[in-house]
């Protein structure tokens, strides 16, 4: 038995054609509607704890967005070497 590679689906092509075949079904619709709602009566309920804590949830994202946006670039210590070393500036 050989194995073709240009017929072969490979795990990646079947999940996500069933990703896709899911969001086009009665259930994803169904689970939206119920998200929805759940969102709805959760905000409804709880609105005064929820704007209580918004301030805070806003100075929490400030610290979280910083270490997040500086991960791929390696911290504050890449600002040093992009900086020329001989002192080439103007005098």
């Amino acid at each position: 038995m050989t194995h073709d590679p240009a017929t072969a689906s490979s795990p990646v092509s079947t999940d996500r054609a069933g990703l896709g075949a899911f969001l086009r079904s009665h259930y994803a619709l169904g689970y939206l509607v119920l998200g929805a709602l759940a969102t709805y009566l959760y905000f409804s309920d709880h609105r005064a704890h929820f704007l209580g804590a918004l301030p805070f949830l806003l100075l929490l994202a400030c610290p979280l967005m910083h270490l997040f946006m500086h991960r791929g670039r390696g911290g504050h210590d890449s600002h040093a070497a992009r900086r020329p070393r001989g002192g080439g500036g103007p005098k």
